[in-house]
């Protein structure tokens, strides 16, 4: 069910006057909890950081400020933005492609650590550094083989992929650096995987990430000290309870450090999606119910021009219906039936839910989808067709 405090804000939007309306809740108690778990559960040695890409509104930022050890930005816009609105906190940088003026304003924003994707980032990386007199701290962020571990359905390593470096690639690296006066080797940083729902899974990741950085570290004699483990846990769209259980994932980490001697390793993690996928709502009311050679199509104020996920991950999003309060006649309605979720595009690719059961509805009725709070409106073509936006609103 539906908080009951959710459920009001739409039921009260819908009442105001003028046309059916569409808008993006958020809230933020539910966020400062979730994550302020998140960050209790974490083993000693261990920061969560939060990745902005998932979702970089201010007021996120700010509620999460308080509770998670810095934030990742993964371009030189984020990066301002970032400065802008915290600005005394820890700022790490990564990304492919980076521009020169890029890494400049890393250097000049005085960000915690810059993490390399090539060897011509790296000596770039150099040039720049030395004509500015400064030292930067960096990982270098490698692309290893996975071995045996199952792949989930976004896998970024153990294969050809613009991210990171390969194996046979780290010992030039480590030669740049160490003929470099200006670069500070911190440690490495991997990411593997994303979505990953499978907690064995992601502990055998871990444990592959752990070898590998303690073999490279006696290999070649580094004193590095962090290793980031990137982000990637993922939220069961098509399965919402089936929650991937992040309490046990970190005892089981927290066994797993010991086991490997890694305590005086700080391992970072990088969420993003499983940190504010939750707190966010995206409502639409329904404008019209219309059948079409035997399935029923219900169109919705908005689409996935305000809300791309449901298309970006190529799934049926899981909602909720709030029903209108008013008084409606003569308007189309339904019940026990299946319907197609669509928005005001004229395009076909427009669907946000595909054959989902409804116990009832009727023009003027919210569908309000859940786990709206990552990788939605900020990754949306939301000037197609130029729709007015939808309403932002913010519950403490």
């Amino acid at each position: 069910m539906l908080p009951e405090k959710i459920k009001q804000v739409f039921q009260n939007l819908g009442e105001e006057q003028g046309d059916l309306k569409c808008a993006y809740l958020y809230d933020l108690s539910e966020l400062v909890s979730h994550a302020s778990k998140m960050r209790e559960a974490l083993p000693e040695n261990c920061e969560l950081f939060y990745a902005a890409k998932a979702n970089p509104e201010a007021e996120i930022l700010q509620a999460l400020e308080p509770i998670v050890d810095g934030f990742e930005a993964a371009s030189g816009g984020e990066l301002k933005w970032l400065r802008q609105q915290l600005p005394e906190q820890r700022l790490i940088f990564g990304g492919p492609g980076k521009l020169d003026c890029e890494l400049e304003a890393a250097i000049d924003l005085n960000i915690e650590l810059l993490h390399v994707e090539s060897l011509y980032e790296l000596r770039r990386l150099q040039s720049i550094a030395q004509r500015k007199n400064a030292k930067v701290s960096i990982l270098l962020r490698m692309n290893i083989p996975i071995g045996d571990i199952n792949q989930t359905r976004l896998c970024m390593g153990g294969k050809p992929t613009p991210f990171g470096l390969e194996e046979a690639l780290l010992t030039d690296a480590l030669s740049v650096i160490g003929e470099s006066t200006n670069i500070e080797l911190k440690g490495f940083h991997f990411h593997l995987m994303s979505h990953q729902l499978d907690l064995d899974n992601h502990i055998k990741l871990m444990a592959l990430y752990f070898e590998t950085f303690k073999r490279w570290r006696e290999s070649y004699a580094q004193n590095v000290t962090h290793l980031n483990v990137g982000g990637g846990i993922g939220i069961n769209y098509s399965d919402p309870d089936n929650w991937f259980d992040w309490p046990r994932f970190c005892d089981r980490l927290s066994r797993l450090i010991n086991d490997s001697q890694m305590q005086d390793v700080t391992i970072r993690f990088e969420c993003g999606r499983f940190v504010s996928a939750q707190c966010g709502y995206y409502g639409m009311q329904v404008l019209d119910i219309k059948p079409s050679y035997g399935e029923i199509f219900v169109v919705a104020r908005g689409g996935t021009h305000h809300f791309r996920t449901p298309a970006a991950q190529n799934h049926s999003h899981p909602f909720k219906i709030v029903h209108s309060r008013l008084t409606k006649e003569a308007v189309p309605r339904i019940s026990q039936s299946r319907v197609t979720i669509v928005g005001q595009l004229c395009t076909p690719k427009d669907v946000l839910a595909k054959q989902e059961f409804v116990e009832s509805l009727s023009v003027g009725d919210w569908i309000v989808f859940t786990y709206a709070g990552a990788y939605a409106w900020n990754i949306s073509h939301q000037n197609f067709l130029m729709h007015e936006k939808p309403r932002v609103i913010f519950l403490d």
